[in-house]
């Protein structure tokens, strides 16, 4: 499944989804980099807050919607173009107001190029019917 809006323009594909398990794939090409040839820190943060949102989204169903109100990253190894990257997001905590979720982001060869954790709050709201039907397998 590809992402919408700014996941989509990065080229995420979400090949696992649940409340329990986000994963996201993609390739490095060159709009993932900054001046010196690596992937830019912003390309990280976005797919590890894309990969917590959604999962987040996933355990919280229709009880609310989630919003990111923190992400932190570290960059731990280089990623340059043509490299395939994948994010995995798993829960720390899930409250009745917030959860917390860390993401490991790792290469080919499973070395770790990224790790962080985003907070989300609950708020009111619905998500979108196909977002449910997503995760019912319709």
């Amino acid at each position: 499944m590809s992402e919408t809006g700014l996941g989509g323009a990065l080229g995420f594909r979400f090949v696992e989804l649940s409340g329990d398990r986000a994963t996201i794939e993609w390739t490095v090409g060159p709009l993932h980099l900054q001046p010196f040839g690596i992937v830019h820190g912003g390309v990280h943060c976005a797919a590890h807050e894309s990969a917590a949102s959604m999962g987040a989204q996933a355990w919280l169903r229709d009880r609310g919607l989630v919003v990111g109100v923190n992400n932190n990253t570290d960059f731990l190894r280089q990623a340059r173009e043509g490299e395939t990257l994948r994010t995995v997001a798993t829960p720390v905590h899930r409250g009745r107001t917030t959860q917390l979720w860390e993401m490991s982001t790792t290469n080919a060869a499973g070395k770790l190029v990224a790790r962080g954790q985003v907070r989300l709050a609950h708020i009111p709201g619905t998500p979108p019917e196909e977002f449910l039907a997503l995760l019912d397998g319709e």
